[in-house]
């Protein structure tokens, strides 16, 4: 890749001394919030999807007991109903 080729001088177009005039730092007032109470969003989430996860392992473990016969906490269903 062919390299650029810099203007005469090298400073391409700034001044090389630095400014006299020197700002003051403004200082920025911050405001501290405090966050409300109660559960937000990212909680709500991990609770629903928690409540479905354990909802759809225990229609599995149902269905298989009711179909199969078989099933880690509705095993014992097909033994009752026969």
């Amino acid at each position: 890749m062919a390299r650029s080729q810099r203007k005469a001088g090298g400073s391409r177009g700034r001044s090389s001394t630095k400014s006299k005039s020197k700002k003051a730092p403004v200082a920025a007032e911050v405001e501290v919030l405090e966050e409300e109470g109660g559960l937000g969003i990212d909680d709500g989430i991990v609770i629903t999807t928690t409540v479905v996860l354990l909802a759809a392992i225990l229609m599995v473990d149902y269905l298989a007991a009711a179909y199969f016969g078989t099933g880690q906490l509705f095993g014992d269903l097909t033994k009752a109903a026969s």
